[in-house]
């Protein structure tokens, strides 16, 4: 609810992004573009996303109106800013027009062969330099809210500006995504001489869009508090540890939420048996689909294993493929949604083909599909080797399919062990490995898979899983108040 204090009057956030589900996904931060801004403006926050006006976003808008020309800029003829809507949403969406940039096939990095657009760096130096100005008529940020390596320039673009400007807020979503630009490169992106220092946006020799934002912003955030500590590490830091640890005192990590609409078993549309908390015996006929549809083995005693991932090593699957076997052996079954390396792409197919009707997958992503294994799966394997958030498991606590974790970023925040020795079994929501990624998963699972098989405390830890509390409420209170305070620090 708005502040009863009014100290949110007025207060107005342009939130800087590229993806916003469902028009546009590549990954998480869609998930969290979604949902983010309508929970601030339950808040009392005046939340309005910024976006490049790319083809998935003008192809769905409605009442479109120019309300800012910038000129010709980085290449294009003509920059502009539009005053849109989204279908269904209450968020009003500004579209940073510039045609020769963003209207093109693909997502938003790559063409429609997955090839990296060769002038990436001067695409998103345009969006850094156009949301530094932008403004609709009277209504200007008191914050800007960049989200990761796309939006890095924002806050560098705001400090070029003299005299009063916004506040600016650099969200990191992924560390290892940072928007690298060689030096001969450097130049095209626009900023002044100044910037291109070690105490700027230089990085060995090149820039670093991430490093841009986390150097020039007035405050950092991560999207959870454990993977806010590990960036400041030498094993977390991917070569930015130093500086994140010099701004420490400016790095909080505020946990993503789940949409309780969307991901929601008890009325999602698109599984084929709603149930909830007192209904959990009805999950079991949404495996019954699952495994018909892909040919696994109609049993509803084995343990159905699912993941729902991009196919590449940051996110363990060469681990997973590796206990494959185990998995099998234990009688349990595994099917996995996601694309990605064509080498861990191609081993996954052929487990398929070694294990018929305990091994099924689905090569690309179908956000249908992906619903419907949380309905029906028992457990979810997440076992990255580092994980600024995750969402994958609290969707899988929502569903009541219990994860499988690593304890690393926001998988350490969310997943309690049913086996810690500090804490009653009967608190725990999951299963943690005693490691990194590949030195503990075999025994996790066989842990897992015995608390399968004893009914009456596996269905306690679903309880459990189904009670926790990881709503985007919770997250837009916390950076309602870092606004609030960066505009008090402002005055």
């Amino acid at each position: 609810m708005p502040s009863d204090s009014g100290q949110d009057a007025g207060l107005r956030v342009a939130y800087a992004v590229v993806e916003v589900y469902p028009y546009l996904k590549t990954g998480g931060l869609a998930d969290v573009s979604a949902a983010l801004p309508p929970a601030l403006r339950k808040q009392g926050i005046d939340a309005r996303l910024v976006v490049p006006d790319l083809p998935a976003f003008s192809g769905v808008v409605s009442h479109r109106e120019r309300v800012q020309i910038l000129g010709p800029a980085f290449g294009a003829s003509e920059v502009a800013v539009a005053r849109a809507r989204l279908p269904d949403s209450d968020v009003p969406i500004y579209l940073i027009e510039a045609a020769e940039l963003f209207d093109r096939p693909g997502n938003p990095y790559v063409d429609e062969n997955g090839i990296e657009y060769a002038d990436n760096h001067r695409r998103f130096a345009l969006f850094g330099w156009a949301v530094a100005r932008f403004a609709d008529g009277d209504w200007r940020p008191d914050i800007v809210h960049a989200h990761d390596w796309h939006a890095g320039l924002v806050p560098a673009w705001l400090a070029s500006i003299p005299g009063p400007r916004p506040a600016s807020i650099f969200t990191i979503h992924n560390l290892a995504y940072q928007g690298l630009v060689p030096a001969a490169q450097v130049p095209e992106l626009g900023l002044p001489s100044r910037f291109h220092d070690v105490d700027g946006i230089e990085y060995h020799g090149g820039a670093s869009f991430m490093k841009a934002g986390i150097y020039f912003a007035d405050a950092l955030t991560t999207v959870s508090p454990t993977y806010a500590q590990e960036i400041q590490s030498t094993t977390g830091g991917m070569g930015l540890e130093g500086l994140l640890s010099s701004r420490s005192s400016d790095l909080i990590g505020i946990l993503n939420g789940v949409d309780p609409e969307l991901w929601n078993p008890a009325t999602d549309r698109l599984l084929e048996v709603n149930y909830d908390a007192n209904r959990l015996h009805l999950k079991a006929q949404n495996k019954v689909v699952l495994q018909s549809q892909f040919g696994l083995r109609a049993d509803l005693n084995a343990p159905l294993c699912i993941a729902i991932s991009r196919l590449i090593e940051q996110k363990g699957i060469d681990v997973l493929l590796d206990v494959v076997p185990d998995i099998v052996d234990a009688g349990a079954q595994l099917l996995v949604l996601g694309s990605g390396d064509q080498r861990l792409e191609a081993r996954l197919t052929r487990c398929t083909e070694d294990y018929p009707g305990q091994v099924a997958a689905y090569i690309g992503y179908d956000d249908g599909l992906s619903h419907q294994m949380f309905g029906g799966g028992d457990l979810i394997i997440v076992p990255s080797r580092f994980e600024p958030c995750g969402l994958t498991q609290l969707y899988g606590l929502r569903y009541a399919t219990l994860p499988i974790v690593t304890p690393v970023g926001g998988l350490a925040d969310t997943v309690v062990d049913a086996d810690q020795t500090t804490t009653p079994p009967e608190s725990g929501n999951g299963f943690v490995t005693r490691g990194p990624a590949g030195t503990d998963l075999r025994s996790t699972l066989t842990r897992a898979f015995d608390r399968y098989h004893d009914a009456t405390r596996y269905h306690q830890l679903q309880q459990n899983a189904m009670s926790a509390d990881f709503s985007w409420t919770r997250a837009a209170e916390q950076y309602a108040e870092l606004y609030r305070r960066l505009r008090r620090e402002s005055i």
